[in-house]
Parts: C-alpha cells; structure tokens; sequence
C-alpha cells in the first residue's frame, strides 16, 4: 500500500476503489504522525520480543531484533529522512529525532545510583580519555588511509570515530570541508549501528554485566545512542550506567578533538 502510495500521484491513488475508502484513515494518520509512530514502534517492539521468545529460545535479545529491523525499514526508505520520507511515517522524524533522543538519554540517567557512579572512581576517568584517544586514532588512521593528509580533515573523521556528534563539533571548530564532516557523521553512525548489533553477543564475554562494567563500557566506547540501545538489548537495568559515561565520552571529545588531539596533529602532520 505505503509502495504504491509512495509512487503514484495522489489523484491516480485515490482513483483505485479500495483507497477511496482508505484515504479518511490515511489523513487522520497523517495529521496524528507522531502518534501513528509510537503505535507503530510499540508493534515492531511486540512483534520482536515474540519472535525473540518462540524462535530463538531468548537467546537473541528482543531489542536487538527491533533494532536490526528498524535499521532494515530505514534503509528502505527513500529520501534524506529515511522511512519518514514517506508522508504516513513522518512521526518517526520526531520520534527519532535529537529531541527525544536527548530526552531519553536524560531520563535514563536519571535512574543511575550516585553509590554505583562513584565506584568507577578514576578508572572511569581514564577510560574516557582512553576511549576518546582511542576512537580518535583509529578515526585519523582511517582519514589517512582514504587519503586526507591535512590535520583539519584527519582531526574531523578521526573526532567522528568518537561520536557523530564530536565530529561536526570538530570539524566546525577547525574549519574543516562540509564533505569531509559529512564522513565524519557516517563513520559516527556506522559506528553507532555496530555498537547497537554486537553489545548484546560480546556482553557476558567482557564481562558487562553490572552497572560498574557498564560505566567502564560505556566511557571506552562513547556513542550514547549506540551504547543505550546495545544495553538495552542485554539488561535493561544497564542502561542508565552506560547512557552516563557514554554522554561525558562526548563532552570529552568535544573538549579534546578540537584542541588538544587537533594540534597534535596539526605537528605530527607537519
């Protein structure tokens, strides 16, 4: 249906009996987009822990077959915003837009126990600077290897490795190309997406299974989005921990990319 509707005109749509009585409904959806989204979402959640409990025994968490299926749907999509593109599924540009993202990142690290948050101590720290060098490097090398051998450009992917925020944040600050911050973006998201899919397969491996391995996680690691759905897919109790010093992995990029990381570069490069 949403197919058809996407590649005919309106007129010729509407002109098939059985949209003449489907268009009421598909303007009430229109018009109550963010609704239909949460409605929306909620059935893929369902469906997913369905298919989690009768086919895989649990042994693939819920969340990360929700997660799986919605990066499929958006890639479907057509358009700059993915499935929100198509005029039905436009709630979903708010749903899954910075606002509510935010929003979420805040409420859930609210539920985080300031005795748990101290037992990190400064290993928590050093495992933001850790995870940010780190990220950072691995960024510039890959900048390096694509052929970028200008500090502002190597900073600014390099600034992406840490997060898709980090990035645009860097490379706006050095006055890096806006080709080279859109890379840095995909290398944020890509990073992000493989986050999400492989935390619930490594989590016992590594040992993330209490709040204090998932600060350290969520510190070495950073993307928050990434960081926050992986948990989730493992142990939603997790979530707060991990959201937490994956937010100051970000605030520590943004700190150091720009500044301290870029000029040493900038000599390195030199």
């Amino acid at each position: 249906m949403f197919f058809i509707q996407n590649n005919f005109h309106q007129s010729q749509l509407f002109s098939i009996p059985l949209f003449e009585y489907l268009q009421p409904i598909i303007e009430i959806l229109q018009k109550n987009g963010l609704v239909f989204s949460f409605l929306l979402v909620g059935l893929i959640m369902y469906i997913s822990y369905l298919v989690s409990k009768n086919l895989t025994n649990h042994k693939i968490p819920g969340a990360a077959i929700a997660i799986s299926f919605g990066l499929f749907v958006a890639y479907l999509g057509n358009g700059e915003k993915g499935i929100a593109s198509i005029p039905i599924f436009s709630g979903m540009a708010i749903l899954g837009g910075s606002m509510l993202r935010d929003y979420s990142i805040v409420s859930t690290a609210l539920g985080a126990s300031f005795t748990e948050i101290k037992k990190t101590g400064l290993v928590g720290l050093l495992c933001l600077v850790i995870g940010t060098v780190l990220a950072y490097v691995v960024g510039g090398s890959i900048a390096f290897m694509m052929g970028y051998n200008d500090a502002k450009s190597i900073a600014t992917i390099g600034a992406g490795a840490c997060t898709f925020i980090v990035g645009p944040v860097t490379g706006s600050a050095v006055g890096a190309s806006s080709s080279v911050i859109a890379i840095s973006i995909a290398i944020g998201v890509i990073k992000s997406v493989i986050v999400t899919i492989a935390t619930p397969f490594v989590a016992k491996k590594f040992g993330i299974i209490d709040p204090h391995n998932a600060m350290i996680f969520g510190g070495l690691v950073g993307s928050t989005s990434g960081v926050s759905a992986g948990l989730a897919a493992t142990d939603p109790k997790l979530v707060p921990y991990g959201a937490l010093t994956a937010t100051f992995h970000t605030a520590m990029g943004c700190l150091l990319c720009p500044s301290i990381l870029y000029y040493l570069t900038l000599i390195i490069v030199q």
